[in-house]
């Protein structure tokens, strides 16, 4: 858990067991290795109710694995407390982003900026697609997006 002065971010997709947790990991990741993951609260969470309670895809684990990233998670949905408690909420898409704001706008002390995780790829990347009627390789291409994000994210942010 972060301190009290500690930053925070949420990534948030769909279902909550592609591309969300994946970037989850991926940033856990890279705090980790840059010795500030005390300074953060990371988490993932998911738009819709589709997979409450599940597991990461298991393409995706498999995806990590090769990758040496340690993957834990059980999918859940945003809660208001995420928009009051979040510095920074991440998302995947435009359907992401105009229901997370839909959310946001019911929220009275929202406090999270709300933007596309795909904003801060140094490719321009904006759009990070959903994989889960992909193959293997869109897992690594959601990864390979996540890794450039997350590090250009976790720069500015340090």
């Amino acid at each position: 858990m972060a301190t009290p002065s500690g930053k925070s971010v949420l990534f948030v997709c769909l279902g909550n067991i592609c591309r969300s947790p994946i970037a989850e990991a991926v940033f856990r990741k890279m705090a980790t290795d840059n010795g500030e993951v005390d300074q953060w609260r990371i988490d993932s969470a998911a738009t819709s109710t589709y997979e409450i309670g599940n597991p990461p895809d298991h393409r995706g684990q498999a995806c990590m694995k090769r990758h040496g990233v340690s993957m834990r998670h059980v999918a859940r949905q945003v809660t208001k407390e995420d928009f009051m408690t979040f510095d920074h909420i991440l998302c995947m898409d435009e359907s992401n982003l105009r229901d997370l704001n839909k959310k946001a706008s019911s929220v009275k002390n929202s406090k999270a900026k709300i933007e596309l995780l795909g904003s801060y790829d140094p490719e321009k990347q904006l759009i990070i697609q959903d994989p889960y009627y992909g193959s293997d390789k869109d897992f690594e291409t959601v990864y390979e997006q996540c890794v450039r994000c997350c590090k250009a994210f976790l720069e500015q942010h340090s």
